[in-house]
């Protein structure tokens, strides 16, 4: 009876092990070798290994695997619609918030990743940078309850929405200031299995922190977002949802580095350079 007993712990403490594991956030990247094909993989440990495609719509493995320091990194997501969200973290507006999410699109061109600089424009005068998280879709979504939206998130990542902010006050519309090629960088990883609805953004600016928020101080959580957004658009697998950002921002010059730190997701890392 004693040796049963103890079989029973045994087998229940390998169970809890296995349930553990299984519950660990899954980590996702898009990489390159030599300047060749963008693929998918999915990390382990220090390696990563091939998908046969996005994870959100496949988790079958090729059977090749790399060595991070092997590959490059790109940007870790593949989105038709990009959609961002204006003043969504009380720190970032003056006066009360709005009734609903300050919602506008910039191209999915303007997506760098976590290896590529920020190109200041040689027209820019006021470049700066802006905090996020990001989440990625992971299915198919029209007019979705908030109450199931989660169901709709396939991942989170981190996200730089550089801003120029003279031509975000001078022109009509935001799609230049915000949506410029390359203006937004992303990475280093695609995250499934993390609380998006608590987690901790830091901004640094040449190592220096200037921005640091909670998710949960968000106006609008990112299921309200995709509740609102898909009322009027519908959304389809890799599509992404930018938070918006927190606190003040300062301009960012030629030679400057800024960092995104996103618990659980890691740091994305881009160096300012100049344009032509």
């Amino acid at each position: 009876m004693k040796r049963l007993m103890t079989l029973s712990v045994a087998l229940a403490l390998a169970l809890s092990s296995l349930l553990a594991v299984a519950q660990e956030p899954e980590r996702f990247v898009r990489y390159s070798q030599g300047g060749g094909d963008i693929s998918w993989g999915m990390v382990h440990g220090d390696e990563v290994f091939q998908l046969a495609g996005a994870p959100y719509d496949t988790m079958e493995h090729t059977g090749t695997k790399f060595d991070m320091s092997d590959v490059r990194l790109e940007a870790p997501v593949d989105p038709t619609l990009v959609f961002m969200t204006a003043f969504n973290f009380r720190s970032h507006i003056t006066g009360d918030p709005a009734e609903y999410p300050g919602l506008f699109i910039v191209p999915a061109s303007s997506i760098v990743g976590p290896e590529d600089p920020i190109v200041r424009p040689a027209e820019s005068q006021n470049l700066h940078y802006e905090a996020e998280m990001a989440i990625v879709i992971g299915k198919r979504a029209e007019n979705v309850a908030v109450a199931d939206a989660h169901e709709y998130i396939f991942g989170v990542t981190a996200g730089n929405d550089v801003s120029e902010r003279a031509w975000q006050g001078g022109d009509i519309q935001w799609v230049r200031a915000k949506g410029s090629r390359g203006f937004n960088a992303v990475g280093p990883a695609l995250v499934r299995g993390l609380d998006y609805k608590n987690l901790q953004i830091t901004g640094r600016h040449n190592g220096e922190v200037v921005q640091g928020q909670n998710s949960n101080d968000l106006i609008f959580g990112m299921e309200e977002m995709v509740s609102y957004i898909s009322s009027f658009f519908t959304l389809e697998p890799g599509d992404m949802i930018w938070s918006g950002t927190m606190g003040s921002t300062r301009a960012m010059v030629p030679g400057d580095t800024y960092e995104v730190e996103i618990e659980g997701v890691g740091v994305l890392e881009n160096e300012v350079v100049q344009g032509k």
